[in-house]
């Protein structure tokens, strides 16, 4: 039996470039560093970064596009992929690759949020100034209950 899998946890290392193949399906292409640290045998720290090249298709790659900025934290699961290809100068090009399975986003920074058309703008303003006026806690007003402790069963 065989087992190709990756699981990366990593931050984007440039913004996602949503493209579309001629069949319509939507393909986003990411860039995840992962750090390493460990102490080497003379007990100084050392650090190691490695970039993945992470390819995304259909839904989940708009979504990647739409939400997904430089620097923001994300997990990745899939597959390894090399892919080789002849480039213009006659030479053979290879490219190894996580071929994505599921995409999980990382908690949100203010830097990461998505851009807003002016539209979405105007909504999103009206949406924050109604939010304002409400209270931002409700509170439940329970009865006064008076409990005598012989009444409990326990």
């Amino acid at each position: 039996m065989y087992y190709n899998r990756a699981i990366i946890v990593g931050n984007l290392t440039r913004d996602p470039e949503l493209r579309a193949l001629p069949s319509g399906v939507q393909i986003a292409t990411i860039g995840v560093a992962t750090n390493r640290v460990w102490k080497d045998k003379n007990g100084a720290k050392q650090e190691s970064t490695d970039y993945h090249n992470v390819v995304v298709f259909g839904r989940q790659a708009e979504t990647s596009a739409q939400y997904l900025r430089k620097g923001a934290s994300v997990l990745v699961e899939g597959r390894m992929q090399t892919r080789s290809w002849d480039a213009a100068d006659g030479t053979k090009k290879y490219r190894t690759e996580v071929v994505a399975d599921r995409i999980q986003f990382g908690p949100r920074r203010d830097s990461t949020a998505p851009a807003t058309a002016p539209s979405d703008a105007k909504e999103d303003q009206s949406a924050q100034a109604g939010a304002q006026e409400s209270p931002a806690i409700d509170t439940i007003d329970y009865p006064e209950a008076n409990v005598n402790p012989d009444d409990i069963p326990f």
